[in-house]
């Protein structure tokens, strides 16, 4: 079964939804995983480029009624 950790990021606006998830992977073991929601429109770009730049893989990036959810796996 694989861990999901989740960091409510709503309310909060650009860096902050993106600092708080680096701040929650720096904690985490590989394979584990990552949700973030969020509803700053920005964390889309945000988290697909953080992404391709630190390795980790975005398994999803959606939106549902203004929550942006992201969901994360840590690289190893």
């Amino acid at each position: 079964m694989t861990v999901i950790i989740e960091v409510d990021a709503r309310g909060l606006e650009c860096p902050m939804p993106l600092l708080q998830a680096k701040r929650a992977l720096n904690r985490m073991q590989p394979g584990e995983r990552l949700r973030v929601l969020a509803t700053d429109q920005g964390s889309v770009r945000d988290f697909r480029v953080f992404a391709e730049q630190s390795g980790h893989t975005l398994l999803l990036s959606e939106e549902s009624a203004g929550v942006y959810t992201h969901l994360l796996e840590k690289s190893s």
